[in-house]
């Protein structure tokens, strides 16, 4: 029945023949990895507008719009970046492999790290303000914002797990209708305002305070939300159609033109309206209610932005599991990251940033303004390393026009690097903190897993030189089988018949935990027709695993050094998983201390068990 609900919902296995159909061009690559930046055109205006209007009110709007200035000069020469590390490095990774070739490993695996935590709080600010779009519309909803946003995360992941392919399908259209609806909006609020009209005067409540340099400096950190997304392009350059370098390229581009038009366009709109956006208001609904009255193009505005936030979270379920699986293949994360499911996606990453995004909503109770404080500064850390890495790279290999293309990183490194601080001291209090922490922490954890896997390499290798001198029959154990059993039944005799075949050797041991178990299996053994001797231990303390370790160090069992102990275990295998809750999992116990043994081999004799109607309608005509 799980089976059949998994095909339902996820869809039937694909060939790894089929991968190359898999991938996408440009027409829906733009929308599946464009959705985070085009969706910030939702959020970023507001705010900026949100920190400047309580304090210098009506000021705020000339201030929006020179704030989106700089924050459109910083999306050029990101776009000029990005298209560069596009060229240089096709084979994905980004930020992460750029900053590991060029600067070194530590500096790797902080743009890695700093990149996942980035793409994490992708998910739950997107789907957290797409939830905030529609519970300001319908106030009625807003006690259940939560469960909405987890269950928004939750058809995401499905959507992706999908594949490719048809996640590109599902959440591309949803895109190109929030460009039309804004572009439609835009269009006509400016022609609204040539015709004549003037907006009302809003009623604005602030302390007037004087425009000081760390009040914009609060508002910029908090706009450069708008800039995320960018380097998503870089990360999946693989996941495009050949060329997939000449269309990552085009792709970046065209994001880059639609961000500089609806982000600016609708900065300089807010300047002509003068809406106030506030937890409650968001920014777009309240210009497209002033441009369009509450018609037909209002709603449709609500239900794309409301869609577009929500499907800005796909942009980091493309990324972060090619992120990751990059990181996985070399080590520096756990391997099953690096490995595609049933549909040709890397669906261990799909459920594990699924899994934490959900985490983060449900702690930060869904408030954008929370969350809003933890983002950015990650995406901000892993362009100062992608700029510096490939400034490094123009010095170090030159070639046609180096000297332009290093300018351009050169600039952008050191611009993203003053961002960084900007963000972590703005938002230090707000929460930023938290990043400021996390990112060492993963990367320290990254450290040790590349340790232990490099460690584990060390102690399986075989030299080359080696192979040919190694003899398989040369080494000959004397294997000695140990059958733990708890009673007589049909799956200890399994056990028991199956160590008979494997060697001449076999001792079954019984672990009692009073003396009248033990006279009972002892009784009912003594029936049995087999020369296999029988151990029972008294364990007052009723532990299992203790005892059978001090029989086989003991002189009775005659251990002898070299000589390999087989334990056999017993195990019957249940029809239905919640069966499984029902029975003692002691076995689970014993391998985990066994398997600390080097002398001592594990296996597992099973026997399945029929389902438990089949058995009580079966007996009833017996």
């Amino acid at each position: 029945m799980i089976k059949d609900l998994k095909r339902v919902l996820i869809g039937r296995p694909l060939k790894n023949e089929l991968m190359g159909e898999e991938k996408y061009g440009i027409l829906w690559g733009l929308p599946i990895l464009a959705s985070d930046a085009i969706s910030s055109v939702a959020y970023a205006g507001q705010e900026i507008l949100m920190v400047l209007i309580p304090l210098i009110g009506i000021l705020a709007y000339g201030q929006l719009t020179v704030i989106s200035c700089f924050i459109i000069g910083l999306l050029i020469l990101l776009t000029l970046s990005y298209r560069q590390t596009i060229q240089c490095y096709p084979n994905g990774g980004g930020a992460y492999i750029v900053a590991k070739e060029n600067i070194g490993i530590l500096a790797g695996v902080t743009a890695g790290a700093a990149l996942s935590v980035d793409y994490i709080l992708t998910v739950a600010v997107s789907v957290s303000s797409g939830i905030a779009q529609i519970t300001s519309a319908f106030s009625q909803l807003r006690h259940y914002t939560v469960p909405l946003c987890v269950v928004m995360v939750l058809l995401l992941m499905l959507g992706n797990l999908r594949g490719i392919r048809e996640s590109s399908r599902i959440f591309g259209i949803p895109a190109y209708a929030f460009i039309i609806a804004i572009v439609t909006m835009l269009i006509t609020g400016f022609l609204k305002i040539k015709s004549g009209y003037i907006p009302p005067e809003p009623t604005i409540k602030s302390v007037g305070e004087p425009i000081t340099l760390i009040l914009l400096l609060r508002a910029f950190s908090n706009g450069c939300a708008a800039l995320t997304g960018v380097e998503a392009v870089s990360n999946a350059v693989p996941n495009f159609k050949e060329p997939s370098t000449k269309y990552a390229r085009t792709v970046l581009l065209l994001l880059s033109i639609i961000i500089f038009s609806l982000f600016g366009g609708t900065s300089i709109l807010a300047n002509f309206y003068h809406v106030v956006p506030s937890e409650e208001n968001a920014m777009l609904i309240l210009i497209a209610e002033e441009v369009f009255g509450k018609g037909f193009m209002f709603y449709y505005i609500m239900v794309t932005t409301f869609i577009i936030l929500v499907m800005a979270a796909n942009t980091a379920f493309s990324g972060f599991p090619m992120l990751v699986a990059v990181m996985a293949k070399e080590g520096y994360v756990p391997r099953q990251l690096s490995m595609k499911g049933d549909r040709l996606s890397y669906s261990n990453g799909i459920i594990v940033l699924s899994a934490i995004s959900i985490l983060l909503i449900v702690v930060f109770k869904a408030k954008v303004s929370s969350l809003i404080g933890l983002y950015a500064i990650g995406v901000f850390i892993s362009f100062t390393l992608s700029q510096s890495g490939m400034f490094l790279r123009w010095r170090r290999v030159r070639g046609k026009n180096w000297g332009p293309k290093a300018a351009v990183n050169c600039i952008g490194a050191i611009v993203t690097a003053i961002v960084v601080v900007i963000i972590a001291i703005t938002k230090f209090h707000e929460g930023a903190w938290v990043v400021v922490f996390l990112i060492p922490t993963l990367i320290y954890l990254m450290l040790k897993v590349k340790k232990h896997y490099t460690a584990v390499k060390m102690q399986l290798r075989i030299k080359s030189e080696e192979l040919d001198e190694i003899n398989i029959t040369r080494d000959i154990y004397r294997n000695r089988v140990i059958v733990p059993i708890e009673s007589i039944n049909k799956s200890s005799i399994r056990a028991l018949r199956f160590a008979r075949t494997i060697s001449d050797n076999v001792v079954a041991f019984c672990v009692a935990i009073d003396e009248e178990s033990g006279n009972e299996v002892k009784e009912k053994y003594a029936r049995l027709n087999t020369d296999i001797p029988l151990v029972v231990k008294y364990s007052p303390f009723r532990r299992v695993v203790e005892p059978l370790l001090k029989f086989i160090e003991s002189t009775e069992y005659d251990y002898k050094k070299g000589d390999m102990i087989t334990v056999v275990l017993p195990q019957f295998a249940v029809k239905r998983r919640w069966h499984r809750l029902l029975h003692n999992q002691t076995r689970i116990f014993i391998e985990k201390e066994l398997l600390k043994h080097k002398h001592i081999v594990l296996a597992t004799m099973p026997l399945q068990l029929k389902d438990d109607e089949y058995v009580l309608t079966s007996s009833r005509y017996k």
